[in-house]
């Protein structure tokens, strides 16, 4: 595989966990595992080993459903902002290493930064303005969709990482402008 093309993987990887922090790695690793479409090197290759999956599998499990309890959810968010980004961290770090040979601290770092940016758009701007504005009821299809998005970019990621690079793009500049819009507001608004 072409080393851009691995670089496009593993930031489409890291950015899926910002959504949430197991499907990627559920992804990598069952993948890693039973196919010869990736091949990762130790230490990462313990992600495809089946019992770190099951466990994996798991904490996807629990994770999905918080996400869809009121109130839980909000809790689930505040935990999760320390375990996305570094599941970011260690899907972009083995993704890219396995492609390019990018320094593991570069790799973690760029891992961190996606992943963490996506969870705090996802926990401080988009699930605080979905619940305010419809009072709760739009979170559960919202985080139906976000699992939904986190695997489709995470295959895609593995399958086309070109047309994952052109989404981070556009979802980079969907993010700008919520921000300035909302900015664009709170100015109003003092005014």
């Amino acid at each position: 595989m072409d080393p851009l093309f691995g670089i496009m993987t593993a930031f489409g990887l890291s950015a899926s966990a910002g959504l949430n922090a197991y499907i990627p790695l559920l992804v990598v690793g069952v993948i890693a595992h039973y196919s010869d479409k990736i091949t990762l090197i130790p230490p990462y290759d313990a992600l495809s080993n089946p019992w770190v999956l099951i466990v994996i599998g798991i904490l996807l499990i629990i994770e999905m459903l918080a996400d869809k309890i009121p109130a839980v959810n909000h809790v689930n968010d505040i935990i999760q902002t320390g375990i996305r980004p570094a599941a970011g961290a260690i899907i972009f770090a083995a993704s890219a290493h396995v492609i390019t040979n990018v320094h593991p601290l570069i790799a973690i770092l760029c891992g961190l930064l996606v992943s963490g940016s996506i969870h705090f758009v996802k926990s401080a701007v988009v699930r605080p303005a979905v619940t305010a504005t419809t009072g709760g009821a739009a979170n559960v299809p919202v985080s139906i969709a976000e699992d939904v998005i986190a695997t489709g970019v995470s295959l895609l990621s593995i399958i086309v990482p070109v047309l994952v690079a052109v989404l981070l793009v556009v979802l980079l500049a969907f993010i700008i402008w919520l921000v300035w819009r909302r900015a664009q507001r709170k100015g109003h608004s003092a005014s």
